[in-house]
């Protein structure tokens, strides 16, 4: 059963989870999400200041420093998450123009042109950068790869400028693509113009509509569940669940970004499905939470799994789980892909039922992985993920042991054989020394 299953996993899931995973477009929104980084990370600790003062009391020297700055301090997160969106199209366009091999300049000019175009509003002839942050996410990935296929479409037409030779490389390449700006430049303005003509709203607007119920849709934990079992059954069978990040993250970081709103508002925190929160959760210990299978491997009586065990721990503990997935192994084992898949998965997505209970706090902050315990305390400075984090550690351990013990019991005969076979070559060599001394 599990062969033909496996079988029925490499014909038809490897060839789309290699696909995908060499997309080009994919591969750019993916680098393109983890170049927002810094500022997510940057925006979500300045956001949590303004709450320092109801924490530890007003009268003293921190408290009033953030209560007399607080414009100043509220800066940094604007600047951050509230242009999100125009960071994003950036990183994209880059990542897509580096791979294309186009010049990079002209990629994020032109990609951050055309961005602004379609999603910036003048009210009373003030701009109004609303789209900016979370809201124009969507937008900016679409527009950073239409931008660079644009501009890629026209170097492939020769519709560029040639400079005479001697000209610096600086000079002609920004000359260049002069007929491309215009191009791209006049596609996005007619498209401005057409969406406000026929619809009277923007593209951020239009495309909160359409795929609306599909953003929403992962704030809900069935929906979460089921892309859970996806991705370890993905894992499981050898293929690394980045291969979706293309599609979660910029839904992940929409979510975060409007989560620090909420905060920053003083408003309840709307969501779960956040970066922070998957790592230090769902990722707890790595995939399908694998800290339980660890200790169950440190204190096992095969020696070679207790030695598997002991590497396995520290990396573990930092999120890093091949060791244990590899070396027991778990992957393409079929007697761990019960407690790998659903176990994990259940273990896993505990506590984001705990968030929608509001026995948790959801996540405002993402923070650099930390480790296991802190990483939970960091994205939302609630003591309760240690406790959370210690439950799904006990449980792991509950959900592999009965499957750990089978492959303890078949590891045990194999070393008891192995020794046996050691005995009798020893045995043997014994007696043929007492034959070479009679003799």
């Amino acid at each position: 059963m599990f062969d033909k299953f496996q079988a029925f996993m490499n014909k038809y899931f490897m060839p789309v989870a290699e696909k995908v995973d060499n997309n080009q477009h994919l591969k750019a929104v993916k680098s393109g999400m983890m170049g927002l980084t810094p500022f997510t990370i940057l925006g979500s600790i300045f956001a949590i200041l303004p709450a320092l003062p109801n924490m530890i009391g007003k009268n003293n020297f921190i408290s009033q420093f953030i209560i007399n700055n607080a414009e100043l301090l509220d800066l940094p997160v604007t600047l951050s998450l509230g242009f999100l969106s125009l960071y994003a199209v950036m990183t994209i366009s880059y990542g897509l123009g580096h791979y294309y091999g186009l010049y990079i300049p002209g990629c994020v000019g032109m990609s951050t042109f055309a961005f602004v175009m379609l999603t910036i509003q003048f009210k009373k002839g003030v701009p109004d950068l609303a789209n900016f942050g979370a809201k124009g996410l969507f937008v900016a990935i679409i527009v950073g790869l239409v931008t660079v296929e644009l501009y890629r479409w026209c170097q492939n037409h020769h519709l560029s400028i040639s400079m005479p030779e001697g000209v610096p490389d600086f000079v002609s390449s920004s000359f260049e693509i002069i007929p491309t700006a215009m191009i791209v430049g006049g596609t996005f303005i007619i498209i401005r113009g057409l969406c406000l003509g026929l619809t009277g709203a923007l593209p951020p607007d239009m495309l909160s509509i359409v795929i609306g119920p599909l953003v929403g849709s992962m704030d809900s934990l069935g929906t979460v569940w089921a892309l859970g079992i996806l991705q370890l059954t993905l894992f499981f069978f050898g293929i690394h669940p980045s291969v979706l990040s293309g599609i979660t993250s910029p839904i992940m970081y929409q979510f975060f970004a409007e989560n620090v709103e909420a905060l920053r508002a003083g408003e309840a925190i709307p969501h779960f499905y956040a970066p922070g929160s998957v790592s230090a959760y769902f990722g707890f210990t790595g995939a399908g939470i694998s800290i339980g299978v660890v200790l169950l491997a440190m204190f096992s009586k095969s020696a070679q799994y207790r030695k598997i065990g002991k590497l396995s721990l520290i990396p573990c503990l930092f999120g890093i789980n091949e060791p244990i997935l590899f070396g027991l192994p778990v992957i393409l084992n079929p007697v761990m892909m019960i407690p790998f898949i659903i176990g994990g998965n259940i273990v896993g997505q505990l506590p984001y039922m705990f968030m929608k209970l509001g026995w948790l706090s959801k996540p405002v902050f993402t923070p650099p992985y930390v480790g296991a315990f802190f990483e939970g305390f960091l994205t939302a400075g609630d003591w309760r993920s240690i406790l959370v984090n210690a439950l799904q550690v006990v449980l792991a351990v509950l959900v592999y042991l009965p499957f750990f013990k089978v492959l303890e019991k078949n590891q045990l005969k194999e070393e008891q054989s192995k020794d046996d076979k050691k005995q009798g070559a020893l045995a043997d060599e014994d007696l043929l020394d007492d034959l070479d001394l009679d003799f």
